[in-house]
């Protein structure tokens, strides 16, 4: 006998607790809202903010405490120091949002500072980078259309493979071209932008009745503002590195959603005369051992990132963490769910299949 997770014959309610879900999922954005809010948005790093970057490795054994201890009275802002590998190797990774001025003027202040407070320690600089604010600010706007034109993709692709309407897909296609135009001739900023193409898109899926897209969208959303939003209560920075790793999840996030979409259309090929919310029941209850498997193995890949990763891709481990959490969560609690509430009761889906004509008796 196999070993089973999960029986495959498990009757779970997930439809029936989708109000209790959709009201946690309201609860986890708002907090994470207010505290973007009271914070005066996200804190971005040196990629999206400008700063520089310096790599020092020291020749004799200095702690990271060393380190920070000597760099307090520079004053620079947004000084962050990092331990790069092994504490052995005496590899340190320094970061300073500062834009004023030159990476050769940090470099002076940071030698001083190491000079006067780490006498006699032997240091070199393997690499010193810089950020310029404008270049931050494209690199910011930049990563905001990537995720988007990520979810615009989806959008179309799910609306043609499960509810086979390309044609629909093809008009909000086109009407979004036209928003977008629109916002353009005004000079929209392009964080404004984007926001403002995600916004017609959700609008023209649900006028044109693309259920399907709109459940996954709205769920890879629910997703990067849930783990946004834990970011921000953590106080931690966002840089490309986090952007890699939303681009991640929306992908693991969706594929979830993929296979339970995909249990749906098959429940509904057997034209068993169900209503709706029996065979999206029966298409998550079938599809949950899968789908914890997965998820719980790229939660333990992903811990021991985070575990045994080094502080360098610290934050990028735990967005994933989050991520992986909460896109588990959207695929059962959100994304099949609003199918069902975005669904009319008296909806084809809904009725029950043809009866057979009777066979003629001779």
């Amino acid at each position: 006998m196999s070993f089973q997770l999960i029986k495959s014959d498990t009757k779970i309610d997930f439809i029936g607790l989708r109000h209790y879900a959709f009201a946690l999922s309201l609860f986890m954005i708002l907090v994470g809202t207010v505290s973007l809010f009271m914070k005066g948005g996200p804190r971005y790093g040196i990629d999206f903010a400008g700063g520089v970057v310096m790599q020092t490795k020291f020749d004799s054994p200095t702690s990271i405490d060393a380190v920070k201890a000597s760099l307090e009275a520079t004053n620079l802002p947004g000084l962050v120091v990092q331990q790069m590998g092994p504490a052995a190797d005496n590899d340190f990774l320094i970061r300073t949002s500062t834009t004023d001025g030159t990476s050769e003027a940090v470099q002076h202040t940071v030698s001083a500072a190491f000079d006067k407070d780490l006498a006699g320690a032997k240091y070199t600089y393997k690499r010193i980078e810089m950020v310029g604010p404008k270049v931050g600010e494209d690199l910011r706007g930049k990563a905001l259309e990537a995720m988007y034109f990520a979810i615009l993709l989806v959008a179309i692709y799910i609306s043609g493979r499960f509810e086979h309407r390309w044609m629909a897909s093809g008009i909000m296609a086109a009407g979004l071209f036209a928003g977008i135009t629109a916002l353009q001739y005004i000079n929209a900023p392009q964080v404004w932008l984007v926001v403002g193409a995600l916004v017609i898109t959700l609008a023209l899926c649900y006028l044109l009745k693309l259920n399907y897209a709109l459940g996954a969208i709205v769920a890879l959303i629910h997703d990067v503002l849930v783990t946004v939003g834990v970011f921000s209560l953590l106080n931690k920075e966002f840089d490309l590195t986090i952007i890699a790793a939303l681009l991640t999840l929306i992908g693991f996030s969706l594929n979830d959603t993929i296979i339970v979409f995909d249990r749906m259309r098959e429940m509904r090929g057997l034209k068993t005369g169900e209503p709706l919310t029996v065979l999206v029941n029966k298409s998550v209850n079938q599809t949950l051992s899968r789908t914890l498997l997965t998820s719980g193995l790229a939660f333990v890949a992903v811990g021991s990132l985070f575990v045994f990763g080094g502080q360098v891709i610290h934050d990028f481990a735990l967005a994933m963490l989050v991520g992986v959490v909460v896109g588990t969560y959207s695929s059962i609690y959100v994304a099949a769910p609003l199918v069902v509430s975005l669904t009319p009761p008296d909806d084809a889906l809904d009725q029950p299949a043809p009866a057979k004509a009777k066979a003629k008796t001779a």
